[in-house]
């Protein structure tokens, strides 16, 4: 699955909400439970990427989440209580201690996209969209109409740094569209004080790494391709500017090799990727539900990588400069984009970080 290109496929508008009046302060943070209890802060009024309005007059009581990014969000929140049901359910281990235990007692209403008829009859009253190409990812049917969601009673909300990167007009290059996604997202459900709380942990993390590779300069900061492994290897996939990863890698203190295409995904050759000659390959996989597998495929993608003839050559290849890092916290929103940020930074700058390579 290729979130970021799907949604460069998309033709639904992808909601980039913004908190208006009551955003920072409102709610009940990690009391707001399905009783609908978030008093203070709403309403709050959110706008897709072309302006059109949504307002939450309280917070919701029953909502289903597109996929596990979208899941994870709501438990990190203290809104988990509120969750129905979810599409592209995390895998087992997928999610850290009692998040990974609450997520597997959330309904599977679909191991990939939600049945457009599912999705409808749900009894949702909200649904927590990461994507913005419902019908367009594993010929799932299609996706329902703005009408269709309004006869349904269900709110349709966008995390937007994901769902409206290939529609963005400009690159990102740090982690502040993430943590307004979160912030969004806790305004609306009356938690936040909570989101609050998770940004700032976020930047916390950033901050120190900023501080350890900031002052680099650029053109000294190593290279960096994302292998989209799971992409298939008969042509590669980069991330391009657009996209979340690109936010990651940089902050890191690294240079993403394809900065330079436009949009969210582009398909590349072998070729591009030989001519770039990275320092450093990160070998993203999807996680497979059992840590034996997941170790696995990153032992697949390096394998592929030495013996391909393209590839056995290049400079991160040779020197064995490969980082074991799951896709799904790089390039898709969510808190852990700045463990990612961290762990990229200390690999590829450890002279920068003596005391953690003790």
């Amino acid at each position: 699955m290729r979130p970021g290109k799907l949604c460069g496929l998309a033709v639904v508008v992808a909601v980039a909400t913004t908190a208006c009046g009551g955003g920072g302060g409102g709610g009940t943070g990690e009391d707001s439970s399905a009783s609908g209890r978030g008093g203070s802060g709403f309403p709050v009024r959110v706008t897709d990427c072309k302006g059109a309005p949504t307002t939450f007059s309280s917070p919701p009581r029953k909502i289903v989440t597109s996929n596990a990014a979208a899941l994870e969000m709501l438990l990190r929140l203290g809104a988990g209580d509120r969750v129905i049901g979810t599409g592209f359910p995390p895998g087992k281990g997928a999610l850290p201690g009692e998040l990974g235990a609450q997520a597997q007692r959330v309904p599977v209403l679909g191991k990939h996209i939600i049945p457009k008829e599912k999705l409808l009859g749900s009894g949702a009253d909200l649904y927590i969209d990461t994507f913005a190409a419902m019908g367009a990812m594993g010929g799932a049917g299609d996706a329902p109409t703005p009408e269709e969601f309004r006869a349904a009673g269900i709110k349709h909300l966008y995390l937007a740094s994901t769902a409206c990167a290939p529609m963005a007009a400009a690159p990102q290059r740090d982690l502040s569209g993430v943590e307004r996604d979160i912030e969004r997202l806790g305004a609306v459900t009356g938690t936040a004080p909570r989101a609050k709380e998770l940004v700032a942990g976020m930047r916390a993390k950033t901050a120190a790494v900023h501080k350890a590779v900031g002052a680099v300069p650029e053109k000294q900061r190593p290279t960096y391709f994302l292998f989209d492994y799971d992409a298939g290897t008969k042509q590669p996939m980069a991330v391009c500017r657009k996209q979340v990863a690109n936010a990651v890698i940089t902050q890191a203190g690294a240079r993403n090799v394809f900065d330079g295409c436009d949009g969210d995904f582009k398909p590349v050759s072998w070729e591009d990727v030989v001519a770039k000659d990275p320092d450093w390959i990160q070998l993203a996989v999807r996680n497979r539900g059992d840590a034996a597998a997941t170790d696995q495929a990153f032992d697949q993608a390096a394998a592929f990588l030495r013996d391909f003839p393209a590839t056995k050559g290049l400079t991160a290849v040779r020197k064995g400069h490969f980082l074991r890092i799951g896709s799904e916290r790089t390039t898709i929103a969510g808190v852990r984009n700045a463990d990612t940020v961290e762990e990229i930074a200390h690999t590829v700058h450890p002279d920068r970080f003596p005391a953690a390579h003790r």
